[in-house]
């Protein structure tokens, strides 16, 4: 499959590893793929992220990612549907945090030495990419797939995605126009 990837989405998943490693991750994860979108330029999904005000918003996505990950990478979807029943997240993190240290709950901290795997949720969206490129009858994958992939894929990271107007329909808006009508096949 990699040999259809393009320059730019091969050069996004090695800067996928390489945040995993400046974070000292024990893995590379669908956040550290769409981090390293977020660094790109001059690409397709690079194009997207400019047109839909997520280069200047940055910051406030990092912010959401974190927090994310301080509740055990609950999406706000999950956080909402235990509140339903009376589960206060937000109240449980504060109380771990306060027993065990900031971060008690952020599963993502590497132990051991070695390369970094590909989280399973990261392979799955690398798959994606591969299905949504046949899908629009694409003989590649570009880093654009890789970006509707990531919006595609339920989880934090399209959760995030969507917070900051970015949704697989107004990704594939900016990518392709009107004429990107190809929605996601199943996950």
């Amino acid at each position: 499959m990699f040999e259809r990837f393009t320059k730019s989405a091969r050069a996004t998943v090695t800067g996928a590893v390489t945040h995993a490693e400046r974070a000292d991750a024990a893995s590379v994860t669908e956040e550290h793929l769409l981090l390293s979108l977020l660094d790109r330029r001059g690409g397709r999904a690079s194009f997207a992220i400019t047109s839909l005000g997520l280069a200047g918003r940055r910051a406030a996505i990092e912010a959401d990612l974190v927090t994310a990950r301080r509740r055990g990478g609950l999406t706000r979807a999950d956080t909402e549907a235990l509140a339903d029943i009376g589960i206060d997240v937000t109240e449980i993190v504060a109380r771990v945090e306060e027993a065990h240290g900031e971060g008690a709950l952020d599963r993502g901290r590497r132990r051991g030495a070695g390369r970094r795997p590909f989280a399973r949720g990261s392979k799955d969206v690398l798959a994606k990419t591969l299905r949504i490129a046949v899908g629009r009858g694409d003989r590649f994958i570009g880093d654009e797939h890789l970006l509707l992939a990531l919006t595609a894929r339920p989880g934090v990271v399209a959760d995030v995605l969507a917070a900051h107007g970015a949704t697989y329909e107004t990704v594939n808006r900016a990518l392709y126009g009107n004429g990107g009508d190809a929605a996601p096949s199943g996950s």
